[in-house]
């Protein structure tokens, strides 16, 4: 039987990194406010912001964070809890614009035990979907093909943000 290579070199960083004590990625990339495109950093407002997941389920996930390093939707103002979700919607706005995805995943993995990679900054994931993207690879091979580079789409989105005034918070 001839062996396929399916290489996905990126997940390295992602795979070395687990167990490890480390910086929080989301309070970082809120205080780099220089390297937007290279820290994936898609939409800045008053109080949230819209960020790439580097090792994403789907093209297109998308983090949307207060920019207040805060655990739970318990720490939120009002505010916060209100921007964040004006974002969540531009967020889906966007992709739906862009890359045509006919639904999403939304959801908030709050603390360790429920799954969240980063637990003390809470965050919202926007996954699209689309109808039939589970096939034979998921199915069969527990592996997800991600068809679009990270920048690619990221340079896509800013392209298509700017012409449509987005985020509209």
């Amino acid at each position: 039987m001839e062996r396929n290579n399916l290489w996905a070199p990126w997940r390295m960083k992602y795979i070395g990194g687990l167990g490890k004590k480390s910086e929080c990625f989301i309070c970082h990339d809120v205080s780099d406010t220089e390297n937007d495109r290279e820290n994936l950093v898609l939409w800045r407002t008053e109080k949230s912001v819209a960020i790439f997941n580097r090792f994403p389920y789907n093209n297109g996930h998308l983090l949307i964070a207060p920019k207040k390093h805060a655990a739970g939707i318990d720490e939120l103002d009002e505010d916060e809890m209100l921007e964040l979700m004006k974002l969540m919607r531009e967020g889906q706005n966007i992709l739906k614009k862009t890359i045509k995805s006919h639904g999403f995943n939304v959801g908030i993995n709050l603390g360790k035990g429920a799954g969240a990679g980063l637990p003390d900054h809470l965050h919202i994931h926007i996954v699209p979907r689309w109808e039939g993207d589970t096939n034979f690879m998921s199915v069969c091979t527990d592996t997800k093909v991600i068809s679009q580079s990270l920048f690619e789409l990221y340079d896509l989105l800013k392209e298509t943000s700017e012409k449509e005034g987005l985020p509209k918070v």
